[in-house]
């Protein structure tokens, strides 16, 4: 039987999807125990798992070092992959939104200055709109950039608002939902298409 590989995202989703996963009857002994190994074996059941920063996950699965991984449907988008996307485990739910200043109003009369890591996303969700958008790449705390009138609008994640809410600031549009999905390296799917299969229908009864 061929080894199946698969790569995680690292802190609570991932341990939360690994739940499932184990739950479907692909379980990983001593993968959750404290430690600082990234990679986990378990050679009777032909499983090997590993931890990833999340928006490593689809490089590690469109590359093949791993058969089968789970990203949030952000990085998806953001950095479209060319895998499989097989599966809406409906965890780590949130979405991608706009947020500006309490009381913002968009002139459209001038290009509007948007701060984001989510370019491409931002991009895309203001050319449907016609909209003329001058993107400010920012790797964190994006909420402070409104603040500092360095930005007209944000587009980032939102779970709560709670960071919004204590910075004066609202969401001003939804962008599209979030959550986690399972992906699948195409040429994985060709050859071991079989055991893809099963853990598939294992989660599917769990998600369902």
């Amino acid at each position: 039987m061929k080894t199946l590989n698969i790569a995680l995202p690292k802190g609570r989703l991932g341990e939360k999807v690994y739940g499932l996963f184990a739950a479907a009857g692909f379980g990983c002994p001593g993968i959750l125990e404290e430690s600082r190994k990234l990679i986990f074996e378990n050679e009777e059941a032909h499983l090997r798992y590993f931890w990833a920063k999340p928006s490593d996950v689809p490089i590690y699965v469109e590359r093949g070092a791993a058969d089968v991984g789970v990203a949030g449907k952000d990085i998806l988008l953001e950095y479209a992959p060319n895998v499989y996307e097989m599966l809406d485990l409906g965890l780590g739910k949130c979405r991608m939104a706009v947020a500006a200043k309490k009381g913002f109003r968009d002139d459209r009369l001038r290009t509007l200055r948007v701060a984001t890591k989510f370019a491409r996303c931002a991009r895309e969700y203001y050319a449907a709109q016609g909209r003329d958008i001058d993107i400010i790449r920012l790797t964190g705390s994006i909420e402070i950039a409104p603040i500092l009138d360095l930005s007209d609008v944000i587009v980032d994640i939102v779970e709560t608002g709670t960071t919004l809410r204590e910075n004066d600031l609202e969401v001003v549009d939804t962008v599209f939902p979030i959550s986690a999905r399972l992906i699948v390296n195409k040429a994985s799917y060709e050859f071991k298409g079989d055991r893809v299969d099963e853990l598939l229908r294992g989660l599917k009864g769990m998600t369902e």
